[in-house]
């Protein structure tokens, strides 16, 4: 047999499949299978697949382990070296032969199963199969003769040993399609055969059950546990599960009890061995600890310090168990302990956990780590891990239906992780896997290969844009995406009706409405604007792509701007009436159809792929009222006359006129307006100077609730004026100029300077995060950081913002920072700044519990903190900003004058789309 060698490899052409040989075993046989049902998609062919190379005719590629006997003798024949995988997790070597008789052979040897597995993946990807091929009907472009690169490959390891998902939350969706699909009735063999499939696509290895009482146990369904076997799938169960038992619908407190450790210990102890005993000759990673039966706290624990002592006792039971079932030490079982929701105020206080297990740090529900490993806990044998969600139920309030947790903020976080040695598992709470696919994959990316976190996040959306839909569709589609994520980190879609849960609470006015409603119609023109492009770029995708369009990018974009414009247009609608405005009715009617788009379009999802996703997709997790229809309201017809200017209060500053800056060109919108249902033509008026408008005239009528929203554009001159022609009468526009500020220096806005973090010079305590942040552009203190006293911070380098004011009397000065907690258990989140020649103050962004104030915070994805000037005279200032402690992310400084208007997000040149 001649030597590898490094031309490229033609896998297939028409007619001629080639054989797919494999080391027998199920995981390999269905690793083949995989690769033969790729190889039809892209190329049309049938490979055979088998066990005995001499069934290869020209062109094979065999899948094996290193030191099986078939690759064994491959690769003494041809030459390679197998030893770069002896000992090693989830490798792969992968190199193109020939032998003397003229068959073409690509070799994909693992270090074990999985590497073997993550072989046919890569070889996969690069016929150009997408991981969602069939979660998300990728469908992948034809290719009549694939080539593939020969050269000798040697795989990285993982960069996180155990990387899986976890299934929750599934009683809207996941649950209620299996039941429809899988002939168990319910999250059956089939349907974990397909999990598990996207799983190896993704190259994740470990799976917590879903788990929920809507939901048969993992262990109770019949063919489950074996299909994991079959996939190479590392089995685990969630935060609440010890010793892999779903408590659930597995305790029988009739039976056995109550789950009181303190009272009931023997039944629950019985209860923990039978289930080890059970699944001991699978590969599980064992959750230790105690909790109560469903994600509650331990039952029976009248203090802290008692359950801390049960837990303890608890964990030494639950190792002894593991020691006699399994026939060796419990150091050498895998177990990890999630110290979630009160097991972490527990560990706080004390709690001695065995250095061999595994300590998960997990969020706070809502994308931010509660803390990761201190100095000496960076030290134990166990290591750590973390779990994470892209999907919630609970308190303040869900995210059940659309996956929107920003990617900038799940790099930022996965950083931390990584950087403080929480290497050893990363969990995804995935909820019903759709739609968050693309957050999905973006997390286990980053844990199989944790040097993607290294650039910024945009650049892997647009990849993974472009590797669904093509380079042609990819960058538009990319940003398509980013404008929709940063509209989610500003609110998510599921918090506008701006109540909490647990106690569900009914909808109130958003706070959108404070400026007058303003602010309120930026947001739903920036995500019409948004549809549209999604909408524009649709007929333009390939049709065996339309279905994948919709689920990775129609649905979610669609889903979320109707129900903003559904819960925002009724808001303005009642805000349109009390200012005697024309259009209350029509924004009503815009409401109700902005609901019905919702309706039909997730109709239009369960009917997909020829009613593949039947039951899969619900507009109302939990029914919540943010997602109910609302009770229509009807308002009186408009009782004035003729035409009028609205101006975009308080963007204006005092209401009724535009505001610019003088010198600086930017847009501003006026509404025209036609009362007492009477259409009118307009058009913009002779003469104008230094203002032009996006549309020259138009007609005021029932259509467009006679109302008319133009941008003006101003072009920086001296004496800018223009007037409206409307119903037979000239409206003159009232303009005003504002002082401008030095040139590069931010100046006032209505009432209200605004400094985006990003905008400071380079410092070596800060690390820009792109993409973070109501800026997009925020700094984070670096992660290596030593904290420092505030009185040390004359020694320190200062980030450095000077504004321009003209406004003379009292103002604020708020520091807006993401809301992130201390990097480790001992540590702090502190900035030192200082105004002008003030004294020097300290910003402290921690939290405590679920308070109201980290509620506020994760529901604007903010946390601020303000200090009150008495006075601050007209002229040029300075703020100097100094980290104290490692991991704080400064997003923007915002001076808010008095007279400033009251907003709910950025300051008002962050929000003009226009500028």
């Amino acid at each position: 047999m001649t030597r590898a060698g490094a031309a490229p490899f033609l896998l297939a052409a028409p007619g001629e499949p080639p054989a797919i040989v494999h080391d027998g075993g199920r995981t390999l046989e269905l690793a083949a299978g995989l690769l033969r049902h790729d190889l039809r998609a892209v190329a049309g062919v049938e490979a055979a697949t088998s066990t005995e190379l001499s069934d290869c005719r020209r062109v094979c590629v065999v899948v094996g382990i290193a030191g099986s006997p078939m690759v064994t003798a491959l690769a003494g024949q041809a030459g390679v070296d197998l030893a770069p995988l002896q000992g090693q997790w989830e490798r792969y070597l992968r190199v193109a032969v020939r032998d003397g008789a003229g068959r073409r052979i690509l070799l994909i040897a693992g270090s074990d199963p999985r590497g073997a597995v993550y072989g046919v993946v890569d070889l996969s990807r690069e016929l150009g199969v997408s991981a969602w091929e069939w979660w998300a009907d990728v469908a992948p472009r034809r290719n009549e003769r694939p080539q593939v690169d020969g050269a000798r490959r040697l795989s990285s390891a993982p960069s996180v040993q155990y990387r899986g998902i976890f299934l929750n939350d599934e009683d809207w969706g996941l649950q209620p399609w299996a039941a429809a699909h899988d002939l168990a009735g319910d999250i059956g063999p089939a349907t974990y055969a397909r999990i598990f499939e996207l799983m190896w696509r993704l190259k994740a290895n470990l799976i917590w059950p879903a788990m929920h009482d809507s939901t048969k146990p993992f262990y109770q369904i019949d063919g489950n546990a074996r299909t994991a076997a079959d996939y190479a799938i590392v089995v685990g169960t969630s935060h609440a599960e010890p010793m892999m038992r779903n408590n659930v619908r597995e305790w029988d407190s009739a039976r056995n009890g109550p789950f009181n450790f303190f009272t009931n210990r023997d039944a629950m102890a019985d209860y923990w061995r039978r289930r080890v005993d059970e699944v001991k000759n699978g590969e599980n990673i064992y959750s230790v600890g105690l909790r109560g039966v469903h994600d509650s706290a331990m039952e029976g624990a009248g203090s802290i310090e008692q359950a801390r002592a049960g837990t303890e006792d608890a964990i030494r039971l639950q190792r002894d168990i593991l020691a006699r079932s399994l026939g060796r030490p419990a150091a050498g079982v895998p177990q990890a302990l999630t110290l979630y929701k009160e097991v972490l105020d527990v560990y706080k206080a004390g709690l001695k956990v065995p250095d061999d297990v595994t300590l998960v740090w997990p969020d706070d529900n809502y994308g931010y780590l509660h803390q990761l490993s201190n100095a000496s806990e960076r030290r134990r044998a166990g290591g750590a891990g973390i779990y994470y969600h892209i999907s919630y139920w609970g308190r303040p309030h869900d995210y059940l239906w659309l996956g929107t947790t920003h990617p900038a903020l799940v790099r930022d976080q996965l950083q931390r992780a990584w950087t403080t040695g929480a290497r050893k598992l990363w969990v995804v709470n995935v909820g019903d896997i759709k739609p968050a696919e693309y957050l999905v994959q973006y997390f286990l990316d980053s844990a199989f290969d944790a040097s993607l976190l290294d650039a910024d996040p945009a650049r892997h959306l647009a990849a993974w844009s472009s590797a669904q839909f093509g380079v042609e569709a990819g960058a538009e589609i990319a940003g398509i995406l980013r404008g929709y994520y940063d509209l989610a980190w500003e609110r998510r879609p599921e918090f506008m009706g701006f109540g909490q849960v647990e106690p569900i609470t009914p909808n109130r006015r958003t706070d959108y409405m404070a400026s007058g409603g303003e602010e309120g119609v930026r947001r739903v023109e920036r995500y019409a604007a948004l549809v549209a492009r999604a909408e524009a770029l649709a007929p333009r995708i390939h049709a065996a792509l339309r279905d994948a369009y919709f689920e990775l990018v129609l649905y979610p974009v669609r889903g979320a701007a109707n129900l903003n414009a559904r819960v925002l247009k009724l808001d303005l609608a009642a805000e349109s009436a009390r200012q005697g405005r024309p259009s209350a009715r029509h924004l009503v009617d815009e409401a109700r159809l902005a609901h019905a788009r919702i309706v039909t379009d997730t109709a239009a999802y369960n009917g997909l792929a020829g009613g593949k996703w039947r039951n899969i997709m619900s507009m109302a997790p939990r029914r919540l009222p943010v997602f109910a229809e609302p009770a229509w309201p009807t308002y009186p017809a408009d009782q004035g006359r003729g035409c009028g200017i609205v101006y975009p209060f308080p963007y204006s500053a005092d209401g009724d006129r535009l505001a610019f800056v003088k010198g600086e060109p930017a847009t501003q919108v006026v509404t025209l307006a036609a009362h007492g249902g009477q259409a009118a033509d307009w058009r913009m008026g002779d003469g104008a100077r230094g203002m032009t408008a996006a549309v020259q005239s138009g007609t005021l009528d029932a259509a467009n609730g006679y109302e008319q929203r133009i941008a003006i554009r101003y072009d920086g001159s001296d004496k800018p004026a223009f007037t409206l022609q409307c119903g037979g009468r000239e409206l003159r526009a009232n303009v005003r100029l504002d002082p401008p500020a030095a040139a590069g220096v931010p100046g006032e806005h209505a009432h209200i300077v605004s400094i985006a973090a990003g905008s400071a010079a380079p410092n070596p305590d800060w690390e820009r995060q792109p993409g973070l942040g109501t800026s997009g552009d925020a700094l984070r203190a670096r992660l290596d950081l030593r904290s420092r006293a505030p009185n040390d911070v004359g020694k320190a380098p200062a980030l450095t913002y000077a504004f321009d004011t003209t406004t003379d009397g009292g103002a604020t000065l708020r520091l807006v920072a993401v809301p992130v907690h201390p990097l480790a258990g001992d540590g702090r989140v502190r900035v030192a700044y200082r105004l002008d020649g003030g004294p020097v103050q300290v910003a402290d962004y921690g939290t405590t519990g679920r308070s109201d104030e980290w509620k506020r915070d994760v529901l604007t994805n903010t946390a601020v903190r303000s200090t009150t000037v008495p006075r601050l005279k007209p002229g040029r200032h300075t703020v100097r900003v100094v980290a104290l402690d490692p991991g704080v992310v400064l997003d923007r400084i915002d001076i808010v004058l008095d007279g400033a208007p009251e907003l709910y997000g950025a300051a008002l040149d962050r929000l003009d789309q226009f500028r």
